[in-house]
């Protein structure tokens, strides 16, 4: 996997939204963070747009983010918010001179399109907090973005004492994202194969039926079968039926990979969590489950 040159102070740094809306008074607090790292945002011209619930229509986004793909002087792209959207545009997307000028791609939750189809394609990305939640992210989490963006190793140690978290040690590249993103992206160019790897998964605001059914969905279509570490990170705001599924969300997870022996770690503090801590996809990590502590190390 390529890594994408660190950053240093005096960088550019494009914020784009490739999903839903969002209006330049929701930057400000990631302004505010970039320019007290010594980096330069470059706001895209999808900032303010409305088409519907997206920022611009397809083609706008699809625009706003190809020229700071191709633009050498742009040395991150951080999305400015999740919701829905990418996956409509990505397959517009060339990413010709982004091989020749790699930089990271930084969001979580919807940008897990991204983060997919460029593990594809042979390159590192961040999975890590965007703008529009910096209000309400820990400290610790902003840290780890900058740490990760500025070439340094974030110290990824919880204590970790889930009843399911089945303990051992892996190593692999660790990949992944949001639930509902992988399930969608299964069968397409995008899809993540997932053998031999660190599959980190996490989701937000759905129904533990839904959690089922796309759980089962990447183990039919054997991504589940020959991972090395699953890491399962926030299951937040689940909702249930009047008639109760009768399992949560990390039952569910458990459930689907219970004839498999690799280890599995829940409550991992990444996804739509306060303490969303970065993560560097598609770089060789070692998967270190005690009773006590979970423990990701960038090899």
């Amino acid at each position: 996997m390529i890594t994408p040159p660190f950053l240093k102070p005096g960088d550019k740094v494009a914020i784009v939204a490739t999903a839903r809306k969002i209006y330049l008074k929701d930057l400000d607090d990631g302004i505010a963070l970039l320019k007290s790292w010594g980096l330069v945002p470059v706001i895209g011209k999808t900032i303010g747009l409305s088409d519907n619930q997206y920022a611009g229509t397809d083609a706008q986004r699809a625009q706003d983010i190809q020229q700071m793909l191709n633009d050498p002087e742009i040395k991150a792209i951080w999305c400015a918010k999740g919701g829905y959207g990418t996956v409509r545009i990505i397959d517009q997307l060339d990413f010709y001179k982004f091989v020749k000028y790699p930089k990271w791609i930084v969001g979580y939750s919807d940008v897990t399109v991204l983060h997919s189809h460029l593990h594809k394609i042979g390159f590192k990305t961040l999975h890590a907090i965007m703008p529009l939640s910096l209000r309400d992210n820990t400290a610790f989490a902003k840290a780890s973005l900058k740490q990760s963006l500025f070439g340094e190793k974030p110290n990824l140690s919880y204590n970790t004492q889930h009843s399911l978290n089945r303990t051992g040690k892996a190593k692999g590249e660790l990949v992944g994202g949001n639930l509902s993103i992988l399930y969608s992206l299964c069968g397409s160019s995008s899809g993540l194969d997932t053998e031999g790897k660190i599959l980190f998964i996490e989701d937000l605001d759905e129904y533990l039926y839904h959690i089922d059914r796309m759980i089962l969905n990447l183990k039919r279509n054997g991504m589940l079968d020959h991972l090395n570490g699953l890491v399962v990170g926030g299951m937040t705001k689940m909702h249930d039926n009047r008639i109760p599924f009768g399992k949560t969300a990390q039952e569910i997870v458990i459930d689907a990979v219970q004839e498999c022996t690799f280890p599995v770690a829940f409550d991992f503090p990444a996804g739509h969590l306060d303490n969303n801590s970065a993560l560097i996809l598609g770089s060789e990590v070692t998967l270190e489950i005690s009773d006590t502590k979970t423990i990701v190390t960038y090899v």
